[in-house]
């Protein structure tokens, strides 16, 4: 049996991902701020993140946050698992990350050069934004008369499930570095996407397509996070089929 550490282990990924590795009979541990026995905030490490990763064979990095501290997170993630000799560390990033200037895109970049430079065995996989990000988008958004969006900007959202089983075979299997992206089944503009949320939760807003600049804008307007790996199957559309309780 293996010992799986995984980090973020209570948010919408990392609760897969746990829940997938015990099906499959590993011992899994499950590491957040607030999850006993290993309530770690990885931005501060000290002993108790050292006991988290003590006997694990590979430890799974879904923790992250836009707000700031991933790089320092993960440093002493890196560090904490040099010291007992974790054979594999295993690193979900976003498709994109070398190609929109976003601030937390590049910090995702920077943690994945940490990752390869870790001198520990790793692998990292990419993927398109959950279904639930548009979602709550549109969610908020939707609080205004007027629905307004970026114009001309696509998006390929995938199924959050998809990429927990991908991340389970992965941390059971040997240190592969960069493995192919995954993206979800459509490319689709987000006020299409929009519509289809208007539609499942019965709001009524004009959805207003506006015109924003910058390098940041350039580059998801150019589909610098879509991936032609779009192996996805879960459509957005039965998402909110099962989000919002409406077939």
């Amino acid at each position: 049996m293996t010992t799986i550490l995984v980090t973020g282990g209570t948010g919408t990924l990392g609760r897969l991902v746990a829940e997938r590795l015990r099906a499959d009979g590993h011992e899994v541990r499950v590491l957040s701020r607030h999850s006993r026995p290993y309530a770690v905030d990885l931005r501060e490490g000290g002993t108790a993140l050292d006991d988290a990763v003590a006997g694990v064979d590979a430890v799974v990095h879904c923790a992250s946050t836009p707000r700031g501290g991933d790089e320092q997170a993960a440093a002493h993630l890196i560090a904490a698992a040099r010291r007992p000799g974790v054979g594999h560390l295993v690193y979900i990033s976003i498709v994109g990350v070398d190609r929109v200037p976003f601030g937390y895109y590049r910090t995702k970049l920077a943690v994945e050069r940490l990752v390869e430079e870790s001198g520990l065995g790793w692998t990292i996989l990419r993927t398109t934004q959950f279904h639930d990000l548009p979602v709550t988008l549109f969610r908020t958004l939707a609080r205004l008369p007027v629905l307004p969006l970026p114009k001309g900007v696509p998006d390929q959202p995938i199924e959050v499930a998809e990429v927990a089983d991908r991340l389970a075979e992965l941390a059971v299997g040997a240190p592969a570095g960069r493995v192919p992206e995954m993206g979800g089944p459509e490319v689709r503009t987000l006020d299409s996407l929009a519509r289809s949320y208007l539609r499942a939760t019965g709001k009524r807003r004009r959805v207003v397509r506006i015109p924003l600049w910058g390098a940041t804008y350039r580059a998801f307007r150019a589909g610098g996070h879509l991936t032609p790996h779009a192996v996805g199957k879960g459509t957005f559309e039965e998402y909110l089929a099962h989000a919002e309780g409406r077939g």
